[in-house]
């Protein structure tokens, strides 16, 4: 069983940065792929960003690549998604989610537990 908690979120204007934690419960979290997902009004959700256990790997969607970047700490159960350059379009509710998976999986179905969400306004 792995509980996870974001925090970070907030109202930032166009072109500003945030940076969002996940803190984890659980004695084996480095054995847990971690991802971030997001939900915009209206839509389903979406992957953002995903890492691998040791931390080795990460893959990120398109719309994000080059603007976010996802880390790890495994000495602190922590998960990080640092976002720069910030649109819009980037307002969501963003998820922290963890998965069994060794590889950096893209997909919902993959990621067993799920933290709240928290909250990212961007204002133009």
């Amino acid at each position: 069983q792995v509980q996870l908690v974001e925090s970070g979120g907030g109202l930032v204007q166009a072109g500003g940065s945030l940076r969002l934690s996940c803190a984890a419960s659980g004695h084996t979290f480095s054995s847990y792929a971690m991802a971030w997902f997001r939900q915009a009004p209206g839509k389903r959700r979406a992957f953002v960003a995903a890492i691998s256990g040791p931390g080795g790997s990460t893959f990120y969607t398109e719309s994000v690549n080059g603007r976010f970047t996802i880390s790890r700490d495994n000495d602190k159960n922590m998960v990080y998604l640092q976002m720069e350059s910030l649109k819009p379009e980037d307002t969501a509710v963003y998820f922290c989610a963890a998965s069994y998976s060794e590889d950096v999986p893209p997909v919902e179905s993959e990621y067993k537990y799920w933290g709240q969400g928290t909250q990212v306004t961007v204002s133009s």
